[in-house]
């Protein structure tokens, strides 16, 4: 492999005036410049080259150009309007680029990785052979040293001159990809405008994390084959990043100024941590129930459920490090009753996701209370698959009356979502440590509570069914619902003594909400030693002492017995 220094010529990049597309006013091209091609009155982001694109995002000075030569292929000596190969080399002298693609090594805020960057002056940014190339390349690369790949796509799909090889370009850049998967190398796509067709249906949409500038279109098939399909105009802000960013399909929205930054916080929270010294740490949790105050289980549930209490937001300021929120169960929407993302714990990469409800009756509404949908299940699946290719344990808290009901989560698979959470996190080869912070409200609770080590707070509940359900089934009274909660044992004492947690962590005199600053230093120290105390374990050790746990709660003698199989 060669490289090569990146041009950063400024001088060469200036124009003297240029429009803007999105509200057509013109701008002195110094200003744009300085503003990375940002329109300063409207705020639309103007199309940049590739080398443009690395000057921005990498460190000044780290970027390195890798080969990218290639042999040029015309398999069906394709002519339109002229020759394929004529079309080509007149790409090649406009933008003084070999090809569609450029990869470069470097580093953002000192952190390494490889980039491969699409530039759309090359007929269209479209994906050949060539391109296909780059891409695995760049791949292998970032497989050999095992950094992060960050792929920036501008492109209106496979290239309809080199055919169905083109097509095969979806195939080979989506296996490279894989192969990082099975790696644990994280995989990064920042989409720029536009993003259609082949590109968008394999490696742009494959990543770990994905990204998109403000406005940025994407999609497989393209806005004016589908009005045409239709034969009416499209909606406002079809196929744009923000409408995307809403029905989950994309991690974040960045403008072109925060790019840099934000990638270099994602890039230190998956780095490797440093080995440090954890042992003898004391988690400060409970496990004696005789030890607990023995308190009125009506009067937890009402205390569980104060809305003053900290939240999973509040505690993810708190407790981690640098949390940075990552959206979407890309399918359907982002639901705004869970959230997760990377954090980091004592400087160890964790991923934490909690159900998130709120303070105040506005928070409560916009947050529906705490109760997920089917997608903030699926958006949770997603982003514990991500901590088990990057080896990162996983931190749930858990706040929830139980998951939504209604006729949209029915209709969208509500028990399918839950029970393939469950059975995620039976298999899930990394540390997993639960905690009930607030309510833990029946299945949408265990959804997010398979681990190995389940704590609460000392004031949370656990239960099948809420009280007030239980009372108006078995008592036909919802005002029985006091004497519900005692018969359910849904208090910490009466959990840790059927082995449900395995250990209660105290809470400030009063409860968590008179002092959210203890209460979060009090969970930061159990989580802390707990996942030390799992740290040690292999994938397998893991996995089979999770099974026991769970196998421990039904009634045969052993977990499996011999005898059971067929005579």
């Amino acid at each position: 492999m060669t490289s090569t220094a990146v041009s950063t010529d400024r001088a060469a990049d200036a124009v003297s005036w240029a429009l803007c597309p999105g509200c057509r006013t013109v701008h002195l091209g110094n200003r744009l410049l300085r503003g990375l091609w940002v329109c300063p009155g409207c705020g639309h982001h103007l199309r940049i080259t590739a080398a443009q694109r690395l000057d921005a995002l990498f460190d000044p000075g780290s970027a390195r150009l890798v080969d990218s030569s290639s042999t040029d292929t015309d398999p069906l000596g394709f002519s339109d309007t002229e020759p394929y190969p004529r079309r080509r080399e007149r790409a090649r002298r406009r933008t003084g680029m070999r090809e569609a693609m450029l990869v470069a090594t470097g580093t953002i805020h000192g952190q390494p990785l490889v980039a491969a960057v699409s530039d759309f002056r090359f007929l269209g940014g479209s994906m050949g052979v060539a391109v296909g190339d780059l891409l695995t390349r760049a791949a292998e690369i970032a497989l050999a040293r095992r950094v992060p790949l960050l792929m920036v796509t501008a492109s209106g799909g496979a290239r309809m001159q080199e055919g169905v090889l083109s097509l095969m370009q979806m195939a080979r850049t989506t296996q490279a990809l894989t192969r990082l998967d099975a790696a644990g190398i994280l995989t990064v796509s920042l989409i720029t405008d536009p993003t259609f067709g082949g590109v968008a249906a394999s490696y742009a949409t494959l990543a770990d994390v994905i990204l998109a500038e403000p406005g940025a279109r994407l999609g497989f098939a393209g806005p004016r084959v589908i009005e045409q399909l239709l034969g009416k105009p499209l909606p406002t802000g079809f196929q744009t990043a923000e409408a995307l960013r809403d029905q989950g399909h994309l991690d974040l929205v960045c403008p072109r100024g925060d790019q840099r930054a934000l990638l270099g916080r994602l890039l230190a929270l998956t780095a490797p941590a440093a080995p440090a010294d954890r042992t003898g740490l004391d988690a400060g949790t409970v496990t004696d129930p005789e030890a607990l105050h023995q308190r009125d289980p009506w009067q937890s549930v009402r205390r569980a459920r104060d809305i003053t209490r900290p939240t999973t937001a509040d505690y993810a300021a708190r407790v981690f490090t640098d949390f940075l929120e990552l959206h979407g169960d890309r399918l359907t929407k982002d639901c705004p009753a869970i959230i997760g993302g990377l954090a980091r714990l004592d400087g160890r990469p964790v991923v934490m996701v909690g159900t998130q409800k709120g303070h105040t009756a506005a928070e409560l509404s916009a947050r529906h209370f705490g109760m997920a949908s089917p997608a903030g299940y699926r958006k949770a699946a997603r982003l514990m698959r991500l901590a088990a290719k990057l080896g990162a344990p996983v931190v749930t808290l858990i706040d929830t009356p139980g998951a939504h009901a209604g006729i949209e989560a029915e209709a969208q698979g509500q028990a399918l979502a839950i029970a393939e959470n469950l059975r995620l996190l039976t298999e899930l080869p990394v540390p997993v440590v639960a905690v009930i912070t607030g309510e833990g409200g029946s299945g949408g609770a265990l959804a997010l509570a398979v681990a190995d080590r389940v704590l609460m707070l000392a004031n949370a509940v656990y239960s099948v069914i809420s009280p007030e359900g239980c009372a108006a089934i078995l008592w036909n009274d919802a005002a029985e619902a006091p004497r519900a909660a005692a018969a359910l044992g849904v208090s910490a004492p009466d959990l840790l003594r059927l082995g449900v947690v395995d250990g209660v962590i105290p809470e400030p005199g009063g409860g968590a909400q008179t002092d959210h600053a203890a209460a979060a230093e009090l969970l930061r120290a159990a989580l802390t030693a707990t996942l030390a105390e799992l740290g040690d374990l292999s994938a397998g050790e893991i996995r089979c002492r999770r099974s026991r746990r769970f196998e421990a709660f039904g009634g045969l003698s052993s977990p499996r017995s011999d005898s059971m199989g067929m005579e």
